[in-house]
């Protein structure tokens, strides 16, 4: 689904780290300015002059949406480099990404100085962090992120440095993309359910044990598990009665509205449990046709959908996100880089697309 970097966030969080320790004596705006934060950036051709973007990022109202805003993130750093070439347009398209609080997946290396890093970042100017785990054994069935943790055990362990990162400062998980539906679809052999759900169930505990962390269990979608019946035995084994709900769209194109309807639904089965989409990707819905196998991976014409927010009007949707990071790849389909790399040109074609003044 999404891929990692592991090479440069063990960079990344010995700059976080060094940062933090600092913070006394420069103060928030030098901390946000100096940190490297954006986890997977893939310079393409022509783009190796990227520069991190100095000062604070203008953060969106937290009544609006309490998420933190990287001023140091992929779309930040592209914005700065169009604007150094007068490339103005294409850096007001890239801002619209820019602007938006986006997850932060934490990569193999070092989970805990990224996971201490982000939250104390978004804490230094009172917003929470946004975070994904992703790094369950046998992750994405071999596909384009393959990969995750050698073993049970290396999880756990993995898992315990993550959560040492978050400690008391506000956050937002959502737990391991695909790991439930993949056990559903028969993707991810039998033999490794029981440690999936136990990994699974450890990973809602511990995060439910910190005194400011919010917890969702990723549920797919609703065009890969059709029924929400077939989601609720797994989301039950999983933990979902001690987290704070389920996520919906991952990394997808499906309509903001199929997936409140689904989630409607999926909800009523699992005790009125409320839910979270991500609309990073889905302003145009899915690509149309269902001919290619691979319409989930970097398909044209897509958009950006509705900004992030917790003002959903609706009291079971606890938010809209951008979960996927918009114009990050999906993968080695289409002509895009390796998954979670940066893709300058899918970027602008997101934002390009978008219909709605404020996307």
């Amino acid at each position: 689904m999404y891929g990692s970097c592991t090479g440069r966030s063990r960079h990344v969080a010995r700059a976080i780290r060094i940062r933090i320790r600092t913070r006394a004596l420069s103060g928030a705006g030098a901390l946000l300015s100096c940190v490297l934060l954006s986890g997977c950036f893939g310079a393409s051709k022509g783009d190796s002059d990227h520069a991190s973007v100095a000062g604070q990022a203008k953060q969106r109202p937290k009544a609006t949406i309490p998420y933190w805003v990287n001023p140091d993130g992929s779309a930040a750093r592209q914005v700065a480099a169009y604007r150094k070439r007068g490339a103005d347009g294409e850096a007001r398209l890239i801002q619209k990404i820019a602007e938006q609080p986006v997850a932060e997946w934490l990569g193999v290396d070092d989970p805990e100085g990224q996971a201490r890093g982000f939250t104390a970042a978004a804490g230094q100017v009172n917003r929470d962090a946004l975070l994904v785990f992703y790094n369950i054994p046998h992750r994405d069935c071999g596909q384009y992120s393959k990969g995750g943790a050698a073993d049970g055990n290396a999880y756990r362990a993995w898992l315990d440095k993550a959560v040492r990162g978050i400690g008391n400062r506000r956050a937002t998980v959502i737990v391991e993309p695909d790991a439930l539906p993949h056990v559903v679809d028969g993707c991810t052999p039998k033999r490794f359910h029981e440690e999936r759900y136990d990994l699974l169930t450890g990973a809602v505990d511990k995060l439910k044990g910190l005194p400011r962390t919010k917890v969702y269990l990723d549920a797919g979608n609703p065009h890969w598990i059709k029924d929400p019946r077939r989601m609720v035995e797994p989301l039950r084994r999983a933990g979902i009665r001690k987290a704070d709900g389920f996520a919906l769209n991952t990394s997808n194109y499906q309509t903001t509205q199929e997936n409140r309807a689904y989630g409607k639904r999926l909800s009523a089965l699992t005790g009125g449990k409320p839910f979270v989409i991500d609309t990073s990707r889905n302003g145009n819905g899915p690509a149309p046709g269902k001919n290619d196998p691979q319409a989930w991976c970097n398909p044209k014409g897509r958009a950006l959908g509705e900004r992030p927010t917790t003002d959903t009007g609706d009291k079971l949707v606890d938010a809209y996100l951008w979960i996927k990071r918009p114009g990050e790849s999906d993968g080695t389909c289409k002509g895009g880089p390796t998954a979670g790399r940066w893709w300058p040109r899918y970027a602008l074609d997101l934002a390009r697309n978008a219909h709605r003044k404020d996307s």
